[in-house]
């Protein structure tokens, strides 16, 4: 059976067969077989392929690997939990959106504690004029979900506040180049902290403020799904939100 996901890969990225065996040294008619006979190659073949065309090694060749490698293979992103926000080390925070070299994304209903952060401020404008994509995707503050969460935390209207000096701490970076703020509306059920391939995931737990919630360090590993899974949900946000004007 002829795998349709590969050759469409190759179409929407005006890739050809050769360009692929070229760049990681097999026969181009070996490419071909992968895409009309479904043959599926080796697993450093299948890794160079999604990492030339940018998509999931697991969505090309999703037979490759069996429930439990894939759920092994995803285990491993897992670098460690912190039982609590507050017990992530100080340092962690910085040194994560340090390591960027293409993408720095935030997804919070306030995030106070990262506005207020001076330093990692001044990363985040260091980094977009180097060329890095910095995304801040903010609660709206007048939105009923933003209200809801402040309810659950027993924040009352505190939640709507927070955000809105988060705004007023944000204003400054607004004016450089290559970073981006926008408000959403969505239920959130964890913030998102993230820096190209490595994640800060802080889960919300009703009735809990988010600091007293867990926190997992996730670093991307090829054939994993858990850093995937928590990027496309900071996209499907990000495409539904508003941007705010500089």
């Amino acid at each position: 059976m002829a795998n349709e996901r590969l050759r469409t890969a190759l179409l929407e990225r005006g890739t050809t067969i050769v360009e692929v065996a070229e760049a990681i040294e097999v026969d181009a008619k070996t490419v071909e077989r992968w895409i009309t006979r479904g043959r599926v190659p080796y697993r450093k073949h299948r890794f160079a392929v999604a990492k030339l065309l940018g998509v999931e090694e697991a969505y090309l060749w999703p037979e490759a690997m069996t429930p439990a490698q894939a759920a092994a293979v995803s285990g491993s992103e897992l670098v460690t939990v912190y039982p609590h926000r507050w017990a992530v080390p100080k340092d962690t925070w910085g040194r994560l959106f340090s390591t960027a070299q293409e993408e720095i994304g935030v997804l919070v209903y306030s995030g106070i504690f990262i506005a207020q952060d001076t330093g990692i401020m001044r990363i985040f404008a260091e980094k977009a004029k180097a060329g890095v994509r910095v995304r801040v995707l903010l609660g709206n503050p007048d939105a009923l979900e933003a209200a809801q969460r402040g309810a659950d935390e027993g924040l009352g209207d505190g939640m709507a506040a927070q955000t809105r000096m988060a705004l007023t701490l944000y204003r400054p970076l607004q004016q450089v180049e290559g970073i981006e703020i926008r408000l959403h509306h969505t239920i959130l059920y964890n913030s998102i902290y993230r820096a190209d391939d490595q994640l800060l995931v802080n889960t919300h737990i009703y009735g809990k403020f988010a600091t007293d919630a867990p926190v997992m360090h996730l670093r991307k590993v090829a054939g994993g799904d858990m850093v995937s899974t928590y990027a496309d949900s900071f996209e499907a946000v990000w495409a539904g939100a508003t941007p705010i004007e500089s």
